[in-house]
């Protein structure tokens, strides 16, 4: 029996969904699915990409389809339609996510289980009536995303990271790990990525953040992007890359590619897992190492989370300057712990004082984002890091979101605004020949 045949098949149950779909849609469809299966090898097409490019190909599926569809009785004109588009997804597309990853206004699909699919709209996580057939229709998806990629999934390696074509990021998890089924979480990639203007609409930044952050970005700034899980550090790091002059050589490291750099001169690496033999990783460290050896004027790494963070701190202390990366941290003095224990994972048998030394001169700024209780995603502090006192790392904020309440819809009222504080490594603004306007870091909190 083909993978195909199993998915279609009746798992037994009551299986009526959140939504307006019925249990007769749902028997036609895994039906229909069935008698697809006879004239498609669906593990062949999941492992064949191109192969639904072919106009006469989709012209034909799209005929069997309909002539299918013209024997299905009990369902009014608006199921028959949704029936139709839902199938073609099935051959041609990513199954029932299909018209989610189609929804701008989608963020992230959570699929947690045949009847749990969720998405993520403004910040706010809401059920949908997407279902699919059983646990191995999930599973042919996830393998239908993966397996262009050179990647697997299964019990022996039961978790993969990978991204779509538009470079969306995936994340597949099955038994034994996962207890109650596969599970397939995908965070959407913007078909046009964010501009500062987008960030200062939303609320994210300010005007004065915005100026100050290009200047210092192309002053050559070394900047971390920090907060939690969803925070939207990436995004963040996307518009501070855009403002690197387009004259330099940008070498990009990621877990998975999602980076959108505007720039002519970039040259972009993706890490590699274990192959099916156990061998083959390529890790961020090893990506970051050999990234010095590529002559880059800048370098960006999508993610710092491990022992790539002290080679990451070597190339900023060794005249990489203007690097840019992201990390996990609840707050700006996290970042500095977080960073100590980053560089011992490394195995380097270095003095506290030392580690702390290397993170007082490598960074500049640390750029705080944080996921607010209304689910806007708001930069709350932009710190400077000064220097050393004895043992200690000092930091100074330059901009502090001003919080201001809440508006009659219960979205948090406030802005980014300046602390009045001048930068203390104003030099690099000088060696690079970037005007800093006076009037850019004036206070206004209180006002």
């Amino acid at each position: 029996m083909s993978l195909l045949r199993r998915i279609a098949g009746n798992t037994g149950g009551d299986r009526r969904g959140r939504g307006s779909v019925s249990e007769l849609y749902r028997e036609t469809h895994r039906r229909i699915l069935s008698r697809l299966a006879d004239e498609i090898d669906m593990e062949e097409v999941a492992s064949k990409p191109d192969w639904g490019k072919s106009p006469l190909v989709k012209e034909q599926i799209t005929l069997e389809i309909q002539a299918m569809l013209e024997e299905v009785k009990g369902l009014n004109a608006l199921e028959i339609n949704r029936l139709h588009d839902d199938l073609l997804n099935e051959v041609f597309g990513y199954g029932p996510i299909q018209p989610l990853l189609d929804d701008d206004t989608v963020t992230e699909i959570m699929v947690n289980g045949c009847e749990q699919v969720f998405v993520e709209r403004w910040g706010k996580i809401e059920p949908t009536d997407v279902f699919f057939n059983n646990d191995n229709h999930i599973r042919r998806i996830i393998d239908k995303i993966v397996a262009p990629l050179g990647r697997r999934i299964d019990e022996a390696s039961p978790m993969v990271d990978a991204r779509l074509p538009d470079g969306s990021r995936v994340n597949a998890v099955i038994p034994p790990v996962s207890i109650d089924g596969p599970t397939l979480t995908v965070r959407k990639f913007r078909r046009e990525p964010f501009t500062a203007q987008d960030l200062i609409a939303l609320g994210t930044l300010s005007d004065e953040s915005v100026s100050f952050l290009r200047v210092a970005t192309e002053a050559r700034y070394n900047i971390i992007v920090t907060g939690g899980t969803g925070s939207g550090k990436t995004t963040t790091l996307n518009v501070l890359s855009s403002f690197i002059p387009n004259r330099e050589r940008i070498v990009t490291i990621e877990d998975a590619a999602e980076l959108s750099m505007q720039q002519d001169h970039v040259v972009r690496m993706e890490s590699r897992p274990v192959n099916i033999e156990g061998t083959g990783a390529i890790t961020i460290r090893m990506l970051v190492r050999n990234s010095l050896r590529m002559r880059p004027d800048r370098i960006i790494v999508g993610e710092c989370r491990g022992e790539e963070a002290f080679d990451m701190l070597q190339a900023m202390n060794t005249g990489h300057d203007g690097s840019l990366t992201t990390l996990h941290a609840n707050s700006p003095r996290d970042v500095l712990s977080r960073l100590e224990s980053m560089v011992l994972m490394a195995g380097m048998e270095l003095p506290v004082r030392a580690i702390r030394e290397q993170i007082s001169s490598g960074i500049d700024l640390i750029v705080h984002q944080e996921r607010l209780k209304d689910g806007t995603r708001r930069v709350t502090s932009i710190s400077e890091i000064t220097g050393m006192e004895g043992d200690t790392i000092q930091m100074q904020d330059l901009f502090l979101f001003n919080h201001q309440g809440f508006d009659d819809a219960g979205r948090i009222r406030g802005n980014l605004d300046p602390t009045g504080i001048q930068p203390h490594r104003s030099y690099k603004f000088d060696m690079a020949g970037v005007a800093l306007p006076s009037d850019m870091l004036r206070s206004r909190r209180g006002i």
